[in-house]
C-alpha cells in the first residue's frame, strides 16, 4: 500500500505542479527576450510585430533583483500591458508570489524571478506594444526586468491543478497512514521475552 500512495503522490504532483509549469513556460517557440529595464534608467516600451500564426501568444516577464523582493500578495512589484492599434489586449498585475528563484548564470549569481502576464489568444498580424511599469509595492531591488514573447504557447488544462492537488492530498495522508499502521504491526523481538517454562525431566533436573 505504501508503494501505491507514494504513486498517487508522485502523480499528483506531476498533474498539480510540474505540467502547469511546464506548459507555461516550455510549450511553443520563443519569439524573444526584450530587455525593458536596467538599474539606474527607466522602464522602455517594446514593439514587436507578430503574425496570425504566433497565437496564442504567452507573455511572460523575467525580475532580476539584488536581493529577494518583499512579495506581497495584494501589491504588484510590476504591471504589464499589451496593446496594438491603440487597443488594450492584455493587461496584468505582478507580483513574482510563489515563484522559485534561479540564477541565470554563475557570472550573474543575481536570483532571478518570472511571472505569467497572461496569454494573448487572438493575435492580429500587426505591431503590439508592450508596457512594463513600476507597480506599488516599491520595496524591491530592480536589477533589470526582461520581456519574453512565446508562440504557439499551451495553455493547462484548468482541470490538471485541482485534480493534482487532490491526488497530493490524498497520497500524502495514505502514505502517512501506512507508514504508522506499519510502525504497529512491527513483530516483536523473541529475545524480549523470558523465556518459556520448561516442563518434565528438564524441569526436575534443574531443580
Amino acid at each position: 500500500m505504501r508503494f501505491l500512495f507514494l504513486l498517487i503522490l508522485l502523480a499528483g504532483t506531476g498533474l498539480g505542479i510540474i505540467y502547469p509549469w511546464a506548459a507555461t513556460n516550455f510549450t511553443g517557440r520563443e519569439i524573444g527576450a526584450y530587455r525593458v529595464y536596467d538599474r539606474g534608467g527607466s522602464f522602455r516600451p517594446v514593439e514587436v510585430a507578430l503574425a496570425t500564426a504566433d497565437a496564442p501568444v504567452r507573455v511572460l516577464v523575467d525580475l532580476t533583483t539584488l536581493a529577494p523582493p518583499v512579495v506581497q500578495p495584494a501589491r504588484a512589484i510590476l504591471t504589464m500591458t499589451a496593446s496594438t492599434r491603440g487597443e488594450t489586449v492584455l493587461a496584468q498585475a505582478l507580483n513574482f508570489y510563489d515563484t522559485t528563484p534561479r540564477e541565470r548564470s554563475p557570472q550573474l549569481p543575481d536570483p532571478v524571478f518570472r511571472d505569467d502576464a497572461g496569454l494573448i489568444r487572438d493575435v492580429k498580424a500587426g505591431s503590439y506594444r508592450f508596457v512594463v511599469a513600476p507597480g506599488d509595492n516599491d520595496n524591491v531591488q530592480i536589477q533589470r526586468v526582461d520581456l519574453i514573447l512565446r508562440s504557439g504557447a499551451g495553455e493547462a488544462d484548468q482541470r490538471a491543478q485541482p485534480i493534482g492537488f487532490s491526488l497530493m492530498a490524498v497520497g500524502f495522508v495514505g502514505l502517512v497512514l501506512s507508514l504508522r499502521r506499519g510502525k504497529g504491526s512491527r513483530p516483536e523481538n523473541p529475545n524480549s521475552q523470558p523465556p518459556p517454562t520448561r516442563w518434565g525431566r528438564g524441569r526436575d533436573s534443574q531443580s
